[in-house]
């Protein structure tokens, strides 16, 4: 996998790019399965609104309350191993100066030689939750694409700050892969989706070639959609909208299904209920 090189920096974060907060859970496996180092942390005093998002009290071990702020921290792997090493960027979506924000980011990335920049992202979609978990595999990089199979985003709209950080990363020679997972919309109450954080860390050994830990994810993503089936099996109305997902998404994924069978599915699925079918909220995917 030389495409991302051998020290990889996975990127997530809290806010418009975490639907289901699936990002984060994947990269909060990450973590919490190995030995990680702080390496840099920005000033949280010039990037976010503690109005929109406020620090937090808690009391340490002896009883003293503690502050702590919100901010973006970069972790690299505590103990040096053979093979490609994922280093984290987490923390919190900022709320002001975010070319700043991007820049400083990859100076810090430049100076500790990172050779590769994956961003997870997770967006609600038009989706069943009985079926795999889509995720869209995409690169502004033409060398990465061809090299790894991947896809290029037609998507033009608002976006968040992964696509920020994708941008300045891909400027100063960083190549970047953007994973988007797609959470089923109706499913929005049972937060956090495991189902799609699995996929995103499936996605990222494939592309990586890292060792990637899921932890328990498997078992927790059973237990959603156990959970989601019986809430389902409770719903007239919306069991019949899942078995007309399902529909929708076996036919598309139907290798003898003809052209015109997708094409009609598709255009059933941009009808329904408006705009609920058009990308949205930093969507990647744009228009098929």
């Amino acid at each position: 996998m030389d495409g991302l090189g051998r020290r990889v920096l996975v990127a997530a974060f809290d806010g418009w790019n975490d639907a289901g907060e699936a990002a984060t859970t994947a990269v909060g496996v990450l973590r919490a399965e190995s030995t990680y180092e702080e390496v840099y942390a920005v000033d949280p005093e010039l990037y976010f609104d503690y109005q929109y998002t406020r620090p937090s009290v808690s009391l340490d071990g002896e009883g003293h309350r503690m502050l702590s702020w919100p901010s973006t921290t970069m972790l690299r792997p505590a103990r040096t191993r053979r093979g490609t090493q994922l280093w984290l960027l987490t923390g919190v979506e900022p709320a002001r100066a975010w070319q700043a924000f991007s820049n400083e980011i990859v100076d810090v990335a430049l100076r500790e030689d990172i050779t590769g920049f994956v961003a997870l992202g997770s967006m609600m979609s038009d989706v069943p939750h009985t079926r795999p978990i889509t995720v869209f595999a995409g690169s502004d990089n033409e060398a990465l694409r061809r090299g790894l199979g991947l896809e290029r985003s037609t998507y033009e709209g608002p976006v968040g700050i992964l696509s920020a950080l994708s941008v300045a990363a891909e400027r100063a020679g960083i190549p970047t892969v953007g994973l988007w997972a797609s959470v089923p919309h109706y499913v929005a109450g049972h937060t956090p989706s495991p189902k799609a954080s699995l996929a995103l860390l499936d996605r990222l050994e494939d592309l990586t070639g890292a060792a990637v830990p899921r932890a328990d994810l498997a078992a927790q993503a059973a237990q959603w959609e156990a959970t989601i089936d019986a809430a389902a099996a409770e719903d007239d109305e919306m069991t019949e909208y899942i078995h007309q997902l399902e529909r929708t998404r076996d036919t598309w994924d139907d290798p003898e299904a003809s052209g015109d069978a997708i094409a009609q599915a598709f255009e059933r699925y941009l009808r329904r209920d408006g705009d609920q079918g058009k990308p949205g909220r930093d969507d990647p995917r744009g228009s098929r």
